[in-house]
C-alpha cells in the first residue's frame, strides 16, 4: 500500500500509512490574527478527515482551535504536555466535557502512542513552544515520528540541534519546515539551508519541504517577498548540494507524494 503524503499548506499535511490517516498541525482558515493565506486554495473538507491529529506546539498557526473544531467527534488528538492549561479553547474541545469533542492526549518527548497499526512517537524540537505572546513555558515543542510501513518524521517547528539524529532516529521521509510566515526567521527555525543541513544529520531517503509560501502578514506583501516565494526551490538546491542522495518532493498545495518504502 505504501505511504502517501499530502501537503495542504503551511505545516498542515496528511500522512496516510497502513490505511491510517494522520493530520499534522491543521490550519484551515483564510485569515487569522495578522496573517492571511496568499497562495493555495483552502484545504477541502476531506482534509479534515483523519484518524488522528498531531500538534507540534502551541503557536496559533500550529494549534488553531477553530480548525480543530472541524474534526469529526472522537478524533484522536495528540498535543504537547500542558497544552490544555495554556489554551482554554482546547479544553472546550475535549470529549471529557463535550460529547462531540476530541479524544485529547498530552504527550512529551519519548512518549509513544498506538494509532491502529501505527506507532506515533513524540521527539524533541528546539523551539519556543509556548502560547504567545504571554503563555507560560510549560509545554515543550515537539516533532513526531509516525511508524508503519514507513517512518515519517514531522518536525513541526525547530532549529538545528546536535542531538537531532539520535532523538529522531532512523526515518524514511522527513517533513521539514523551510521558511515561515514573515520576512525573518530566528535561530529556532529551519530555513532552506539549515533544513538541508538537517538532511545530512537525519539521512532520510526522501524529504518534503513545508511551512512556507502559504501565509504572510497583511500589508507586507512587498517586504522581502523572496522569503515567501523561494524557500521550496531553494531547499531543492541546497539539498542537492548537502544531501544529494535524498529525493526531494516539492509539492504544490493539495499535491501528494508517494515516498518509496524502505528496502
Amino acid at each position: 500500500m505504501g505511504t502517501v503524503i499530502t501537503w495542504w499548506g503551511h505545516a498542515t499535511c496528511t500522512v496516510e500509512d497502513s490505511g491510517v490517516r494522520v493530520l499534522t498541525d491543521p490550519l484551515f482558515v483564510r485569515r487569522f490574527a495578522h496573517l492571511r493565506r496568499r497562495r493555495g486554495e483552502l484545504p477541502p473538507p476531506g482534509a479534515a478527515v483523519a484518524d488522528a491529529v498531531i500538534v507540534s506546539h502551541l503557536h496559533s498557526d500550529h494549534l488553531h482551535p477553530r480548525s480543530l473544531s472541524r474534526l469529526a467527534p472522537g478524533t484522536r488528538l495528540l498535543v504537547p504536555r500542558g497544552a490544555a492549561r495554556s489554551v482554554p479553547a482546547l479544553r472546550r474541545l475535549d470529549a471529557r466535557g463535550n460529547p462531540a469533542g476530541l479524544r485529547i492526549t498530552e504527550v512529551e518527548a519519548g512518549d509513544e502512542v498506538k494509532i491502529g497499526p501505527l506507532s506515533v512517537r513524540a521527539v524533541p524540537a528546539r523551539h519556543d513552544g509556548r502560547r504567545l505572546p504571554f503563555g507560560p513555558h510549560i509545554s515543550p515543542a515537539l516533532g513526531y515520528v509516525i511508524s508503519g510501513e514507513t517512518r515519517t518524521y514531522f518536525a513541526g517547528d525547530t532549529g538545528l540541534f546536535d542531538e537531532m539524529a539520535d532523538a529522531v532516529g532512523p526515518v524514511d521521509t522527513a517533513l521539514l519546515p523551510v521558511g515561515g510566515w514573515g520576512p525573518r526567521l530566528g535561530p529556532e527555525h529551519l530555513d532552506a539551508e539549515r533544513a538541508a543541513r538537517a538532511l545530512t544529520l537525519l539521512a532520510p531517503a526522501c524529504a518534503v519541504p513545508v511551512h512556507y509560501g502559504t501565509y504572510w502578514p497583511i500589508g507586507m506583501d512587498g517586504v522581502r517577498p523572496h522569503e515567501f516565494y523561494t524557500p521550496g526551490d531553494e531547499f531543492v538546491r541546497q539539498a542537492a548540494e548537502h544531501a544529494p542522495k535524498v529525493t526531494v518532493h516539492l509539492l504544490r498545495h493539495g499535491e501528494s507524494a508517494r515516498p518509496e518504502a524502505p528496502r
